[in-house]
């Protein structure tokens, strides 16, 4: 197994030739030939069945695979029966790998690039190859999949129309501050990266530059065993993580925009719902409903039909 820091002789690129097969249910799957270009393939950022059989087809098939630390990869490799040979290629020496990676791409060679979690290129050393290869005029091919951002934003509950990815904070508590001062007036949705050891401090620095009342979401540990979404406003969140409590694992942290009201309890928009349905017929009581709370008109239509049948 090659080590996440490899060495000078580990870092001469050679294109497999290996078995190029993946298991799906048990059963050996054949790759198809994949076509000269730099494929960044997204993997699972916890759940290891989170990957797409397009990512299986492509790392299989791939001449080369490229990967921020082997001993990660290898473990979602083995999961599938990939025998490809992950080479390392993280921001230690990505002036060294990635001119060979390039040449790879010179010879005619499929080149497959994956983080250690998500999507490459997001908050990795990943870019840098990324736009390598467009200045070289290679094709490169984006292979969707998991995104921890995107996965927490859509948890949040929080308006997803317009959002920003700031990526992490600075450690130091006024650079951290000045930070968020940049983005407290952006009318989108914005989401970070965060410590655990860190979730406390960034909290409390931003009830004081955005306000107690803002609402947020502190999403830890995504699609894992104990992932959790903890809802709330700011003031409310930075006292549940304060100085004394022990968190663990990976932190997205998602901050509504300025003046973004709470999502409405449902026990509450039941209540208007069956108030509306009293002078209204259902379409009309769904159509005021979505007016004044901004939920969509579809899932309040169901949902007062539930509400008439009782159930």
């Amino acid at each position: 197994m090659v080590s996440g820091k490899a060495s000078v002789a580990e870092t001469d690129i050679k294109p497999d030739d290996g078995q190029k097969t993946f298991r799906l249910h048990d059963r050996a799957v054949s790759a198809r030939p994949v076509e000269p270009a730099l494929y960044l393939v997204a993997t699972p950022i916890g759940n290891l069945s989170d990957i797409t059989l397009r990512a299986l087809e492509i790392l299989a098939g791939a001449d080369v695979l490229a990967c921020e630390d082997t001993r990660v990869t290898r473990v979602l490799l083995d999961r599938y029966g990939i025998t490809t040979r992950p080479y390392a290629y993280h921001e230690h020496n990505a002036a060294e790998v990635g001119p060979k990676l390039i040449e790879a791409l010179a010879a005619g060679k499929s080149v497959a690039l994956v983080s250690d979690a998500g999507t490459p290129l997001v908050s990795d050393p990943g870019y840098r190859l990324g736009r390598l290869a467009i200045d070289a005029g290679f094709r490169v091919v984006p292979v969707p999949g998991p995104s921890a951002p995107l996965a927490a934003l859509v948890g949040s509950g929080l308006p997803s129309d317009a959002f920003l990815f700031a990526g992490f904070l600075p450690t130091k508590d006024k650079a951290r501050r000045d930070r968020l001062a940049q983005w407290a007036t952006v009318p989108a949705t914005i989401i970070f990266f965060e410590s655990p050891h860190r979730i406390g401090a960034t909290l409390a620095a931003a009830v004081d530059v955005l306000g107690a009342d803002r609402t947020a979401c502190v999403c830890r540990e995504l699609t894992k065993t104990f992932e959790e979404f903890r809802r709330g406003t700011l003031a409310e969140l930075s006292a549940w993580y304060d100085d004394e409590r022990q968190v663990k694992g990976e932190i997205v942290l998602v901050i509504a925009p300025p003046d973004a009201a709470a999502p409405p309890e449902a026990a509450d928009v039941d209540r208007l719902l069956m108030q509306l349905a009293a002078t209204l017929p259902t379409s009309g009581a769904a159509t005021e409903a979505a007016r004044q709370t901004g939920l969509p008109r579809k899932d309040l239509y169901q949902r007062l039909l539930e509400l008439k049948d009782g159930t």
